[in-house]
């Protein structure tokens, strides 16, 4: 069966970084896109960042410049480098899959066919 497991998440001040890591099992990895979602506590999941499957990123305006999204085709895992952590950045970090072949990323949350279960990011002022 698909599964996505995060890892990675934990407790830092403004300024500093954490990697996230999505580790995928029960299909093949590398022949699809993959994507980084959060939500806050009563907020919609939002997009965050996606890889494709030909190796084009793409991110939100509010984490371009310091989130870099990456996967490592050897270890089945995809990653989320985030540096320059605001406390706006604070929430519950998903990593998910999407099957369809699609040109550019996709944005939209219910696009995406498989989900991991989360991993909590949290920023203090």
């Amino acid at each position: 069966q698909v599964q996505l497991v995060e890892s990675g998440g934990g407790l830092v001040q403004a300024g500093g970084s954490l990697s996230a890591s999505c580790a995928v099992s029960g299909r093949p990895f590398s022949s699809y896109t993959m994507g980084w979602f959060r939500q806050a506590p009563g907020k919609e999941r939002e997009f965050v960042a996606a890889l494709h499957r030909s190796g084009y990123t793409d991110y939100s305006d509010s984490v371009k410049g310091r989130f870099t999204i990456s996967r490592d085709n050897a270890k089945n895992t995809v990653y989320l480098q985030m540096n320059s952590l605001k406390p706006d950045d604070t929430a519950v970090y998903y990593c998910a899959l999407d099957l369809n072949p699609t040109l550019l990323v996709r944005t939209i949350a219910s696009a995406y066919d498989y989900w991991g279960q989360g991993t909590q990011v949290t920023v203090s002022s």
